[in-house]
């Protein structure tokens, strides 16, 4: 069990480098849009999601209702679900209050180291403390560099200038060529983003990214299933 604990404590080292200047630039930015140390440190502890911590200090920042930055919230991150639902054949051995602490610590970095361990490994000898391990370890790194952003971000005039509002951008293309590996891989991207831009123009809130990304994943299996059948018969 402790060597399970350490080893998900080891493989969440990248995503801790990847989390110290991405948690900083939202710090930075967050303090500046007029939220406290102390509402930085509970959004990365409650929240914990990069993408709607951005968007929610932005919206509180503009005066947005609750309701409205509740929903597209929820909108932005509704791949979690996608994301847990892919993990259960894996974990059907582990009890389930602890798949929801497991489920509780999924973000799109976590799930990324998370799942390819839980691919390479038997599933009856999945364990629980890995991804413990990998998600205290990855949040812990990220309440703290947010809340270190926060305090030293009066120290930066114009975070803009420095392009620190596109470090989570630049994040999710890191992520994105990490798992590129295949023509097919290519095609699915292309077409999730592709998609995206074109209901962007014609569609209000986050509904292009949650739709995009269903097609996209629903063409990238389709191809899959295709070419096992393919392969079946040659």
């Amino acid at each position: 069990m402790k060597k399970d604990y350490i080893q998900g404590i080891r493989s969440a080292l990248p995503i801790i480098l990847g989390y110290i200047p991405i948690g900083f630039a939202f710090g930075v930015l967050a303090v500046q849009q007029g939220l406290s140390i102390l509402e930085i440190g509970c959004m990365s502890t409650l929240v914990y999601a990069g993408s709607a911590q951005f968007i929610g200090a932005a919206m509180i920042a503009s005066g947005a209702t609750t309701a409205s930055i509740v929903m597209t919230t929820f909108l932005v991150n509704l791949r979690h679900l996608l994301m847990s639902a892919s993990y259960s054949p894996y974990l059907k051995h582990i009890a389930s209050p602890i798949q929801s602490l497991i489920a509780y610590g999924i973000t799109d970095e976590t799930y990324a180291v998370g799942i390819v361990h839980a691919e390479e490994t038997t599933h009856t000898n999945i364990s629980a403390n890995f991804f413990l391990g990998l998600h205290i370890t990855s949040q812990a790194s990220w309440v703290v560099s947010t809340v270190l952003g926060g305090v030293l971000g009066n120290l930066i005039p114009d975070p803009a200038r420095w392009g620190i509002d596109f470090a989570l951008s630049a994040m999710f293309i890191g992520l994105l060529l990490m798992q590129i590996k295949d023509k097919k891989d290519i095609l699915v991207a292309v077409c999730a983003g592709g998609l995206s831009l074109l209901l962007a123009t014609g569609t209000s809130g986050h509904w292009n990214i949650i739709i995009a990304a269903l097609t996209a994943a629903t063409i990238g299996v389709s191809i899959e299933l295709w070419t096992k059948k393919l392969s079946l018969y040659s």
